[in-house]
């Protein structure tokens, strides 16, 4: 597992959204894959994903090497055992934001919201890649950023394999931050029902307007990706195909946490503070640019909120009148949306 370490410098606040946790409360006794060292079973389907490889890293946490046949690659995938996995639990699927995981700019390293999950009986399931794709499935191959069919991956790829393996019981929950903010919406938008309750923060839930493709476009440029190969040039309709907004329906049915702070700074927002970029110069970047990218999160999650309001669709929302995009706010707003994830996963909140 990944531990603390603040990220260094943010070629801008990206950084942050890119990505302080231990493992905490040992395993009960009775996990099965624990005490006998091996998987419930060693799942392929049928189009070739399986499970390559694996290693189990201490008592509550172990590392699949999950083979990805839409990708043709391994992905690595860190898991977190339930607290008590004598019996089958939910799977609370937990992303990273731009870096994919791939950086310092973690849950781990970052928060301490992996020792809270250590006390809840869920499996956390954090694939380790797909930095700056929005975890999609792009229509081109990227000379920076490669092939990326991630929506095929959650969506078909990988969830078989981890309840196999695991032996979970079926319930799932996504959350995500900033790009994964979008993405989890996405995804759940993409196959209704897999997803049971989704989180977003600081998300941008809408993409094909000119603010949201602003937005994301930058995001995919900053980590060298071409935005062209993800849904074609500004204005082509498979933007609009996956916007979250303007399928806003086919989240009917799921319990719906979303987030966003003003842009503003807030209590996280101070001089080599616990959740900021180091010295004055990264403290800069996180108001200005981080309070920039964080209003235009904003806008978009309001307009979401209006959205399924006219749809009739119940959710819960946080919109503090403080906050920029950076990792102190995320914190705090899983903890918010711990209940409606809990509510979705059958598990006391």
């Amino acid at each position: 597992m990944l531990w603390l370490r603040k990220t260094a410098v943010l070629a801008g606040v990206l950084a942050m959204a890119c990505g302080v946790g231990a493992t905490a409360n040992a395993a009960a006794p009775a996990d099965p894959i624990i005490a006998s060292g091996r998987l419930l079973a060693n799942p392929q389907s049928a189009d070739g994903s399986r499970i390559a490889g694996y290693d189990i890293l201490d008592e509550r946490n172990l590392q699949l090497e999950v083979y990805s046949a839409a990708m043709d690659k391994n992905i690595r995938v860190d898991v977190q055992r339930p607290r008590d996995a004598s019996a089958p639990r939910p799977t609370l699927y937990l992303l990273a934001g731009a870096g994919g995981g791939e950086d310092k700019a973690t849950w781990e390293a970052q928060t301490d919201v992996p020792q809270f999950l250590a006390g809840q009986d869920v499996n956390v399931v954090q694939p380790v890649g797909g930095k700056f794709s929005y975890y999609t499935d792009w229509i081109a191959a990227d000379p920076e950023l490669g092939v990326n069919k991630w929506k095929t991956f959650f969506t078909e790829e990988l969830p078989p394999l981890v309840d196999a393996a695991l032996g979970a019981n079926g319930a799932n929950a996504i959350a995500g931050l900033s790009m994964s903010g979008t993405s989890v919406l996405q995804l759940a938008e993409a196959k209704p029902g897999l997803f049971r309750s989704v989180a977003a923060y600081s998300g941008a839930a809408q993409i094909s307007d000119p603010v949201g493709y602003d937005f994301v476009s930058t995001v995919v440029r900053a980590g060298g990706g071409d935005p062209d190969n993800m849904y074609g040039p500004k204005g082509d309709p498979r933007w609009a195909e996956n916007d979250p907004l303007l399928h806003a329906e086919r989240l009917r049915g799921t319990h719906l946490f979303i987030s966003s702070g003003s842009g503003l700074p807030g209590p996280w927002d101070t001089l080599d503070g616990e959740h900021a970029l180091p010295g004055p110069g990264g403290l800069a970047n996180q108001v200005t640019l981080g309070g920039v990218l964080e209003g235009a999160t904003n806008w978009g999650s309001h307009n979401l909120q209006n959205r399924l309001t006219e749809l009739g669709i119940p959710a819960t929302y946080d919109f503090t009148p403080v906050g920029t995009h950076s990792w102190g706010y995320w914190q705090d707003a899983f903890l918010k949306s711990w209940p409606v994830l809990a509510q979705g996963l059958g598990l006391p909140n």
